[in-house]
């Protein structure tokens, strides 16, 4: 027989599986990054873990920068008595709204051992110029 429970704890434990689940698919599709502040520059990395260089876009529009592409991965396992294979394939999507004194010239990117980082230089602030003031108008 099985018990049905009305407490506050059975609802969230029946589906406790579905929510790992979930996390697991949005952690394979939306890459975990950071971002941080520096004196002179922003930078932005995100973890790329089994992507390829190629299969990676980075796009400045409107002011929102945005990374994307494809991950691609397989793991095939031979031993005597079983074959295992498995693929696993998806697109990727993260943006970031630049701050305004963000430079969009001077942008660029690295890949190193899974990590990409995308530097953007800060512009530098307008100097005041000098100007003359008329006396009585």
């Amino acid at each position: 027989m099985i018990e049905k429970s009305h407490g506050p704890g059975w609802w969230p434990d029946v589906f406790e599986p579905f929510r790992q689940a979930t996390q697991q698919i949005a952690d394979w599709f939306s890459p975990r990054s950071d971002a941080a502040a520096h004196e002179n520059a922003y930078r932005i990395g995100l973890e790329l873990p089994g992507v390829r260089q190629d299969d990676i876009e980075i796009e400045l529009h409107d002011g929102v920068l945005t990374v994307k592409g494809e991950k691609r991965s397989e793991r095939t396992e031979k031993t005597e008595g079983y074959f295992f294979s498995e693929r696993q394939f998806g697109r990727f999507q993260r943006s970031f709204r630049l701050p305004a004194d963000a430079a969009a010239e001077g942008i660029s990117a690295d890949f190193t051992d899974g990590v990409l980082t995308v530097t953007v230089p800060k512009a530098a602030p307008d100097a005041p110029k000098p100007q003359k003031i008329r006396i009585g108008g």
